[in-house]
Order: C-alpha cells, then sequence, then structure tokens
C-alpha cells in the first residue's frame, strides 16, 4: 500500500451504502470502519477514493450476505482535486472487495476506477477496464 499524491476530500462515513463493482457476489456494502482514520474525539471516521476500509455486505448473494470484508474504494460522487488542478467525480460510489493482502476477490470490475486508488492498490488495476 502506498501513499496518493492528490487530496482526497474524504466524504463517506461510517454507515453509508456503497455499490461493489466487482463480480465477488456482493451488490452493496455497508461500511463498518475506515483503515488508518485519525481524526478528533468522538467525529466519525470518513473515507474517500483509495481508502481502505471494513464493510459487511448489504445485499448480494447467500454465500457473502451479512459477511465483514475489507474493501477499497474506487469511485466517490463528492468532487475531489488532482494536483494538476483537474477536479474529478464520478456518477456513484463505488468499492472492491480485497483479502488482507489487498488482492481484489472478484475477477473484474465493472465501471471506471479512480487513478488513485489504483496507485495505491496496483492489483486492482490489473482487473479494471478503464482507469480515469
Amino acid at each position: 500500500m502506498k501513499a496518493i499524491t492528490s487530496k482526497v476530500t474524504k466524504c463517506l462515513p461510517i454507515g453509508a451504502i456503497l455499490t461493489c463493482a466487482d463480480n465477488s457476489g456482493a451488490k452493496a456494502l455497508q461500511i463498518i470502519s475506515v483503515m488508518g482514520f485519525k481524526g478528533k474525539r468522538r467525529t466519525r471516521a470518513t473515507g474517500g477514493v483509495a481508502s481502505l476500509i471494513s464493510c459487511r455486505v448489504y445485499k448480494g448473494n447467500e454465500k457473502v450476505r451479512h459477511e465483514v470484508f475489507r474493501a477499497i474504494i474506487i469511485r466517490q460522487r463528492k468532487e475531489y482535486k488532482r494536483p494538476n488542478g483537474m477536479t474529478i467525480a464520478f456518477e456513484d460510489n463505488a468499492a472492491v472487495i480485497v483479502n488482507e493482502k489487498g488482492e481484489p476477490k472478484g475477477t473484474l470490475i465493472k465501471g471506471p476506477v479512480a487513478k488513485e486508488a489504483v496507485e495505491r492498490f496496483p492489483l486492482v488495476g490489473k482487473i479494471a477496464n478503464i482507469v480515469v
């Protein structure tokens, strides 16, 4: 896991529901915690693009429903700024389920993936169709 170059606005708090963009069997994910979040006392942990989160499967097939997994956020609706001045925003909030080493559980990612997520987790970029 590497550092990312851009300043990503963290906009997805604990309890937010994301779409699962891979073919692991999950349809929707709910954020339980954000790994490595440091904040003030009594503030809700929030995550953004390229954040590693712990989540539960909110909707999906019977094998994975209500299971707890780690995931990487690959898209967010809230715009954020890149070092070259470009502002990026996506249509939805989405994540990809990964294992403890950061390897994706699925074999295919639907939709675009943010460049910041690929910088930090290169194995996600290998199965992505589009990197924006």
